[in-house]
């Protein structure tokens, strides 16, 4: 059975005038099936508008699709009673790209943190703290960093802070929506280092949305391409990417711009397509 199993899922958002909603509605995820299976990676790409996000927010269950079911650890996500719910959303973790709206500005690092845990965990005072101490340290930050609020931070330092929310109650799967997006080249690669890490010491699967190939490249076991809400790829391998024919998939390639030795061997490849 795999971690998750999204079942021909299709959503539309209705469309809307300056008074009213239309009776028509617009398809931004159309007949979209793919698993995950434990401790792997599935890097989702896209470029804007593909529908990218709307699918991390369907399988998060904030959006409800027409039809279509995702299932997480065999149970359906949205017909689920609430005691599983309540498991789902410990094992069902997310990471948003701006760092900064995704936390409580007049919360430091220590309360951020320590949300997640008073609402599943039963630890003293002093068993919280000495587990954020270690979830602190465990994404490169230290104790020195508990007192201070969001503003304090680096985009890249805040972004640590919100995996270390995401990681403290050991889920089994993060959806890391354009994670790394916001953050420039440097920053990224500690990052998905960082991730990297926490995936083969905590047996973590992602689901890893981006429009960065080399993002998705660095982290990712299996790819897939969303186009205009559906998908249109979908590929075991890096290497089955690196060499698909599909023209969506040579045009995302074509777009690469190997600055980096590491990605060269990319950039090659792109040249003879």
């Amino acid at each position: 059975m795999s971690l998750l199993q999204v079942n021909e899922v299709t959503h539309s958002y209705g469309a809307r005038t300056f008074f009213k909603w239309k009776n028509h509605s617009k398809t931004v995820l159309s007949d979209i099936s793919f698993s995950i299976e434990e401790g792997t990676c599935l890097g989702m790409l896209g470029t804007s508008g593909a529908g990218k996000s709307t699918l991390g927010k369907v399988i998060l269950g904030l959006e409800q699709p027409q039809y279509g079911q995702i299932f997480f650890q065999g149970y359906d996500i949205y017909k689920a009673d609430k005691q599983t719910r309540h498991k789902i959303r410990r094992d069902l973790q997310v990471v948003f790209q701006d760092s900064y709206s995704s936390v409580n500005p007049r919360m430091t690092a220590e309360r951020i943190i320590a949300e997640p845990l008073k609402n599943y965990e039963q630890l003293t005072v002093t068993e919280q703290k000495r587990t954020i101490i270690e979830l602190l340290e465990r994404v490169g930050l230290s104790e020195k960093d508990l007192k201070k609020y969001p503003h304090q931070f680096s985009g890249g330092q805040l972004q640590r802070i919100n995996i270390a929310r995401a990681i403290s109650l050991k889920p089994k799967l993060i959806i890391l929506d354009e994670a790394v997006s916001s953050l420039d080249r440097v920053t990224q690669t500690l990052i998905l280092e960082l991730l990297r890490e926490l995936k083969e010491n905590f047996g973590l699967a992602y689901l890893f949305i981006t429009h960065d190939i080399k993002a998705a490249y660095t982290i990712s076991n299996t790819l897939g391409v969303l186009e205009k809400g559906k998908l249109i790829e979908l590929y075991d391998s890096k290497n089955q990417f690196l060499t698909s024919e599909n023209p969506v998939v040579r045009e995302m390639r074509g777009s690469i711009l190997a600055e980096h030795p590491r990605f060269r061997s990319i950039g090659t490849r792109v040249s003879r397509t």
